[in-house]
């Protein structure tokens, strides 16, 4: 008797197990097939294939997210060193394995001595500004020291070697660093333009070979040494020797009291996900309440369909027309409250902004309360999810094309003008503040998904993420869809600049709706985004810069 209750209970056991299986089985086979490029473990989303390749490699030699990111960022620094390099500064946004997020913030400061007239000299509409004068210290490779020194797993030198080689060695110009060297005129500093000619004073085109081997230098010594050489040591005194030759006033004081800040990621819920934001003076709190008030709307599949799709890019204009009037709110927190920023991520808020919203008509200006200000540029962004479940959402920038144009011969930097974002926002600056930002390198997470993503592109860089985040996550287009959709910018004086392929009839009826358009002579979005969901990782690098993901 006993026997035969032992084989029915290990019949039972042994169906139960087979049950369970078949489960495991069909869950498998029905999951949801990812878009576009699609990996198993990890995948890293640059500004081009080879920094995302790099990126991967770090990755698959157990490095940490911040790893990948870290190096694919320098590997950018020689890629598109138009829009990003040691000589600037970053926000990265991290997600630990266990869920926490920090916002590691590294992004240039004023000096302690500047020209008190500076901002007089800002212009009325957007110029790239070009000069010593609009130098900020520099604090990109601080804010990688403090990110691999929380987060790190793979020694530091490693990070670098892959930089080093290209930047010693030479590669051909990628078509996109090819576009922008011609930015550089006989006007600008010769020691730049030096460094993009040939032996015959001719600037270099697409496809030839360019080296940066006093880089390589620097960066090898950094790679050997640490990040003090660069704030305290001998290639802190060339930089310095440098700036203040071509008539800049940076001191070996200004590089040595620059600090990091490491603060809590503000969370904002947004339908099943929580978006964690990086705080003033970045951007994200203008993306977040755009989200907020277009979440209020009810998006979905339908809304692209007839007048609905009208309706839903009207509403997205207006959102935007309401948040240029505030961006003057957007401080950095150690010189200027953060009350009235916060309030920005209050549903509260965004209801009342929803409001305010017309869905027959635009308004006059003055009814947005617009804060006259001056369009931005530049960047670059690296989205980086790893095999633990640890993200990176990193952003950095020298600001314009190449920055202020000055470059440091002894060192192989090339310096960033980013006071140039304090014109039209503030009346006064002081020494140790950044400047406000675009930059919103943002994590979402749900129970089951999570979306690593952030752009490039100055102050489009809310436009792209918030076109992306609302075609992907409301109106069902793929990761890749969603980033490569046409985007309306709403420019710093209400006007709204479509992108080419944007729906030409529903442009008309906006027009209809009292809609104001002008013509852009170019849109620098560039949304680069990492998604996780039912196992499978979608990777996505923005086409308008030909970027490529990798992964595996």
């Amino acid at each position: 008797m006993a026997r035969s209750k032992a084989r029915v209970y290990a019949c039972c056991a042994l169906m139960l197990l087979c049950v369970v299986a078949i489960i495991v089985c069909i869950a498998v086979l029905v999951r949801r097939k990812c878009p576009g490029d699609t990996f198993s473990k990890a995948a890293v989303a640059a500004d081009s294939r080879k920094c995302s390749e790099i990126g991967r490699d770090i990755l698959q030699r157990g490095g940490s997210a911040v790893d990948g990111a870290i190096a694919a960022l320098l590997c950018t620094s020689v890629m598109n060193p138009q829009s990003m390099g040691i000589g600037g500064g970053s926000i990265f946004t991290v997600m630990d394995s266990s869920g926490k997020v920090k916002v590691i913030n590294s992004r240039e400061t004023v000096p302690q001595r500047f020209n008190p007239d500076l901002l007089k000299f800002c212009p009325k509409s957007f110029q790239m500004m070009t000069g010593t004068n609009w130098i900020g210290v520099p604090g990109e490779l601080r804010g990688y020291e403090t990110a691999h020194k929380l987060y790190g797993k793979l020694p530091w030198s490693t990070l670098f070697q892959p930089t080093i080689q290209l930047a010693r060695e030479g590669f051909p110009i990628p078509e996109i660093q090819g576009r922008y060297i011609s930015y550089i005129d006989t006007n600008e500093t010769q020691s730049l333009r030096k460094l993009f000619s040939d032996k015959n004073g001719k600037l270099l085109q697409t496809g030839d070979i360019v080296k940066f081997e006093k880089l390589a230098d620097t960066l090898e010594v950094i790679a050997n040494h640490g990040v003090d050489v660069f704030y305290r040591g001998s290639i802190a005194e060339d930089l310095i020797r440098d700036i203040q030759e071509a008539g800049g006033t940076l001191t070996m004081q200004d590089l040595a009291a620059y600090r990091v800040t490491v603060t809590d990621a503000w969370a904002v819920r947004l339908g099943e996900y929580q978006m964690y934001i990086p705080p003033p003076p970045a951007g994200g709190i203008i993306l977040s309440l755009v989200l907020n008030i277009l979440k209020g709307y009810g998006f979905n599949s339908a809304s692209l369909k007839g007048e609905k799709k009208t309706l839903a890019y009207h509403r997205f204009i207006e959102a935007f027309k309401f948040t240029n009037g505030l961006k003057k709110h957007i401080r950095d927190p150690q010189f200027s409250s953060a009350e009235m920023a916060k309030k920005f991520t209050e549903d509260s808020f965004a209801d009342h902004i929803r409001s305010l919203i017309s869905d027959d008509k635009s308004h006059d200006p003055q009814y947005y309360n617009i804060t006259p200000h001056l369009d931005s540029m530049g960047t670059t962004h690296v989205s980086v999810l790893a095999e633990d479940g640890s993200a990176v959402s990193a952003t950095s920038t020298i600001n314009h094309i190449f920055g202020a144009k000055i470059f440091s011969p002894r060192t192989g930097v090339i310096l960033n003008n980013e006071l140039y974002d304090f014109c039209g926002r503030v009346d006064n600056i002081f020494p140790g503040e950044q400047p406000p930002s675009s930059m919103a390198p943002i994590v979402l997470k749900s129970r089951s998904k999570m979306l690593v993503i952030g752009s490039s592109g100055g102050f489009m860089i809310p436009t792209g993420m918030a076109s992306a985040l609302m075609n992907h996550l409301w109106f069902g287009k793929s990761l890749q869809e969603a980033i490569a959709a046409p985007v309306v910018y709403v420019d710093p004086e209400n006007a709204a600049k479509f992108e080419a392929k944007f729906d030409k009839d529903v442009i008309e009826a906006l027009k209809a709706m009292g809609q104001k358009q002008e013509t852009a002579k170019h849109f620098y979005n560039v949304v680069n985004a990492v998604e996780k969901e039912d196992g499978c990782i979608c990777a996505v690098s923005d086409l308008r810069k030909q970027g490529e993901a990798a992964g595996y």
